[in-house]
């Protein structure tokens, strides 16, 4: 099993999970995060007054999914959320070694 996070611009969050409902990719975990990569943030006007944002608003999901998932998982949130603009984000994919069901007590591919 693997983890995937994904980090992508809120814009794209609804067509990313409904890409990834359509093969059958349910279960994830969102949350709204805050960060900068290369493009290290932008400058805006406000009131007259030119300000520099240093953390840019982003969507990170997490998945765990099977190992014969993963490179349709992958595909799926790069062509869903690839705008071919800076800041479109990072896919990281870590090992799960273990995952357990809190209600049921199943464990590994039974728990996802």
């Amino acid at each position: 099993m693997k983890q995937v996070t994904a980090i992508i611009k809120p814009f794209k969050m609804d067509d990313v999970r409904e890409a990834l409902a359509e093969i059958g990719i349910t279960g994830m975990t969102v949350t709204e995060v805050k960060g900068f990569g290369r493009q290290k943030g932008h400058t805006e006007l406000y009131r007259g007054a030119e300000y520099k944002v240093d953390f840019l608003p982003k969507m990170k999901l997490e998945l765990v999914v099977q190992q014969d998932d993963l490179d349709r998982c992958i595909e799926t949130i790069v062509q869903t959320a690839q705008t071919g603009k800076i800041g479109d984000g990072k896919i990281f994919v870590r090992d799960v070694d273990r995952v357990i069901r809190i209600r049921t007590g199943e464990e590994n591919e039974d728990a996802i």
